[in-house]
């Protein structure tokens, strides 16, 4: 009677499989559709089991269910990196409940993308839905069973008992052993330091420091790989052949998707200095690896730089896959190395030298998280006086005043109209090492004045050196100053070019990389391993770190490792990381939140009766006033979100996975940096709003801001050149000669060299790409991610928001008014134009639109 009644509690329910084959650049791989098929012939194919998330019977689980029709499915040996459904029928007793989770086991030959399993109705209760979208691999590379869960949330404490055990040993899953070596299915997070961006079994040469583990040189942590150590240095991991890009180890699910990698290699293979450099420098006309004119330079956007048909392309047809070489070394006579014309330059081919258009790129260029208002005069110096000695900036008096369209220096700093671009304190400690190199450089000050119009004036450039007795002694400073004629306003276009070389070296090393990509690899980790994909704040995060481990360990080997392509185009060279990780020393978490930060430069001041209850000093600061919209945007999004989950501060303290979370990522992911007292305790719903609210500011936002306006400013490197060759000319010298009778020679011959400019245009039209799978700000890869009603609302009101600022920023761009949104180059100030609405999957350089994720 009891076998009677459990058949008849039994019902067939449907449902619904999609996955993707093996991803386009798979292609060697044509064997394993073929092996998969014998698989399914042998009665070994892909089964799933349902798992209770209602059944009050302990860890119920459903009977075994095979995907459907493989075979007829999946028709081509070599199909496509595409979607294919699947049928499954389940056996479901009644009792059982509703479905919260399930069981697969592939016991094919290779791996597949699992994207969606539709549970067509579950009796009493209706459809369930679960997105998967993680790789599976054969059963036998696993030592655990593969566990999906359906898309509903529940903090830790409200998770149905049925469920708990599986959300406890995923976690443990993710976290790893801690030790050995991580293959491609493993799924492990873990952290590692800095000590992968050296080669010293090549040489001291090739040798770099340790980041991290110290309070000499802290920073932030990566992802481990478990790769051996060096030979020659047992604290040094040994790294990968620089064209085995695919064998880097990133968990698998964080791993680009098939057309973004492919893309992403072939504009990175056309950058690798090892690969190119032999045949670009033979290809330099008239003056070896120089520009002889501005002419010159725009040649390269002419397509007059071919790469030759010989050995060098033979060799890297070889080495690299159809999809690649198609891009990248055309056989239709396509010029290699012909770059696109950068938007500081298509209105006009000199406007970007104007003192306005410098002045301007500080509030609305590629930087504009630097500037400061100048609060004492003459600026003053933060470093240690025992070993740097007398610091004090060495502009004076009568060097501005007659600058201040009347003012004093006293009433100009009271009625918040000096500002200044402040490069010294960052760079003093480390200009005698790079300037023991083919770099020369300097340290600089720059001083400006706020207008009447909301312009800013360059009023003073100091560029110092260390002292020649010894750094202890204090700096050598010179100060230059605007000028409109002859010799002197040669010699004012090199100073400011200094600056520009400083910006763009600190820009690159802190504002972009340090700030944003390194700073949130450890947030990235933290959240895999103690915050289970059924946590909200999970849900909440985790399209703000898609892709991210991944850009960033191609970062490390092939851009920012012993030399690799930055070290080869930024004027630290050798000494890049290392002098970010000086600068990682006073990273402020909280600081990292928009106001916080427009208030600690003084940008700001606090005033409740202005919108997001500051008052900006500019009020034409395009980087502020578009940011701050997003981020009350972010903000009022994420505390509707977290005020649905936690409807007290006490359930946020109760939270276990959420304080195991806080406590890693300030022990572990941040460990140099734990004892600094402006850690929160993650006490409150305040705490945990502000948080979130900064980590999805820096992933999307702020890392826009600085990142996808390189190329349209940068592009151009006499705008902002990457290195300076050689120092100021002094008066009675060839070099000054030089400068008198031909400027623009001797400016060229001052910055960036021909081949460094074109590895360098090379990196930064990679870098500020939008890819053709961009998910913007306010969009959502699945409109079913939860399927909590409230969190969706609130979501759809974040869109909307976003796409209402669109308008403002419009609006403003079009406003003659606002002098600092288009400047004398005419380039509107799109950078933080989010394009929620824009759903064309066209990407490129468009020089707008704010990504979810630092994925490039």
């Amino acid at each position: 009677m009891e076998v009677i009644q459990k058949l008849e509690r039994r019902r067939e329910v449907r449902g619904r499989v999609t996955l993707m084959k093996k991803g386009l650049l798979d292609f060697h791989d044509i064997k394993a559709n073929i092996l998969d098929r014998i698989h399914e012939l042998l009665g070994r194919g892909v089964s799933l089991q349902l798992i209770s998330a209602t059944s009050p019977n302990p860890g119920p689980v459903g009977e075994v269910a095979y995907l459907e029709k493989w075979v007829s499915t999946i028709s081509s040996l070599t199909t496509p990196a595409t979607d294919v459904e699947f049928s499954i029928t389940f056996e479901w007793d009644e009792t059982m409940g509703v479905p919260g989770a399930f069981i697969i086991k592939n016991h094919h030959h290779s791996q597949f993308y699992l994207k969606t399993l539709t549970i067509e109705h579950i009796p009493g209760h209706g459809p369930v839905k679960f997105l998967c979208n993680s790789w599976v691999y054969p059963v036998h590379r696993y030592a655990y069973d593969r566990v999906f869960f359906a898309n509903k949330a529940y903090l830790p404490c409200e998770t149905p008992e049925p469920l708990r055990r599986f959300r406890e040993q995923e976690l443990i899953v993710l976290r790893g052993k801690g030790f050995g070596r991580l293959k491609e299915w493993d799924r492990v997070y873990d952290y590692a330091f800095y000590n992968d961006l050296g080669s010293p079994d090549n040489g001291p040469n090739s040798a770099r420091p340790v980041l991290g583990g110290g309070s000499q040189l802290p920073y932030p942590r990566r992802g481990r790989t478990g790769r051996p150590h060096t030979k020659t240095d047992p604290k040094t991991e040994s790294r990968l052949p620089l064209l085995c890009v695919k064998k880097i180890y990133v968990p698998r699910d964080e791993q680009f998707g098939h057309v973004k990698f492919s893309d992403f290699l072939a504009y990175a293979v056309k950058s690798v200095s090892q690969v190119v450099l032999p045949e670009i420098t033979s290809l330099c006309d008239k003056t070896f690896n120089e520009f002889d004119t501005f002419e010159d330079v725009l040649r390269i956007y002419k397509g007059c730089i071919k790469l030759p048909s010989d050995s060098l392309v033979k060799k890297l047809r070889e080495l690299v896959p159809y999809e690649l070489v198609r891009e990248l070394i055309r056989n239709d006579g396509e010029r290699f190395l012909k770059f696109p014309l950068p938007d500081v330059i298509k209105e006009s081919k000199r406007a970007w030298r104007t003192d306005e258009e410098f002045a301007r790129e500080m509030l609305a260029g590629v930087n504009p998280v630097i500037i400061q208002r100048l609060q004492d005069f003459p600026p003053v110096s933060k470093l240690d006086p025992n070993a740097y000695g007398d610091q004090t900036s060495s502009i004076r008096a009568t060097d501005i005043e007659n600058s201040l369209d009347g003012l004093t220096i006293n009433d100009a700093i009271q009625e918040k109209k000096l500002f200044i671009l402040d490069h010294h304190d960052a760079l003093m400690p480390y200009i005698s090492r790079i300037n023991s190199t083919n770099t020369k450089t300097y340290a600089s000050r720059t001083l400006l004045f706020l207008q009447d119009d909301g312009t800013l004036k360059p009023l003073a450039i100091e560029l110092s050196l260390p002292h020649p007795q010894g750094e202890q002694h204090g700096a050598v400073s010179k100060v230059f100053v605007p000028a409109k004629e002859g010799s002197a306003a040669s010699v004012w276009q090199l100073a400011k070019a200094y600056v520009a070389v400083n910006d763009s070296g600190y820009h690159q090393l802190v504002s972009h990389w340090l700030h944003s990509h390194a700073v949130i690899e450890p947030f990235v980790i933290a959240t895999h391993r103690q915050l289970s994909i059924l946590h909200p704040i999970y849900k909440l995060l985790k399209p703000h770190f898609k892709d991210t481990m991944h850009i960033n360990a191609l970062a490390r080997h092939l851009l920012i490792s012993a030399g690799g392509v930055l070290e080869k185009t930024v004027f630290p060279g050798k000494f890049s990381m290392e002098m970010s990780a000086f600068t990682y020393k006073s990273w402020v978490f909280p600081d990292q939140a928009l106001p916080a930060d427009l208030l600690k430069r003084g940008m700001a001041v606090q005033d409740s009766s202005y919108p997001h209850g500051l008052k900006l000093v500019i009020e034409d600061y395009p980087y502020a006033v578009d940011g701050l919209e997003i981020w009350e945007a972010i903000e009022t999004w994420v505390t509707e979100y977290c005020n649905f989950y936690y409807t007290s501060s006490e359930m946020v303290e109760e939270d276990d996975e959420l304080q195991n979370w806080w406590k890693e990522i300030r022990n572990e992911g941040h460990g140099d940096l734990k004892d600094r007292p402006w850690w929160g305790e993650m006490k409150t719903r305040e705490e945990l709003i502000q948080s979130c609210t900064i980590i999805i500011w820096l992933a999307s936002a702020f890392h826009a801001a600085v990142n996808f306006g390189q190329y349209p400013y940068a592009g151009y490197l006499p705008n902002r050149p990457t290195v300076s060759r050689r120092f100021m000319p002094e008066l009675g010298t060839p070099e000054y000669e030089e400068l008198k009778s031909n400027p623009d020679l001797a400016f060229l011959k001052t910055i960036t060299a021909q081949f460094q400019t074109l590895l360098g245009v090379s990196l930064i039209e990679i870098l500020s790409r939008h890819s053709t799978e961009e998910v913007y700000l306010g969009q959502s890869e699945n409109t079913e991610w939860t399927l909590d009603v409230e969190p969706l609302k609130a979501f759809d009101r974040f869109s909307e928001k976003l796409m209402e600022i669109e308008s403002n920023i419009t609006k403003r761009n079009k406003d003659e008014r606002l002098k600092n949104r288009n400047g004398p180059v005419k380039v509107p100030y799109t950078l933080l134009y989010p394009n929620t609405s824009d759903h064309s999957k066209e990407g490129g350089l468009t020089g707008k639109g704010i990504p979810n994720s630092i994925s490039i």
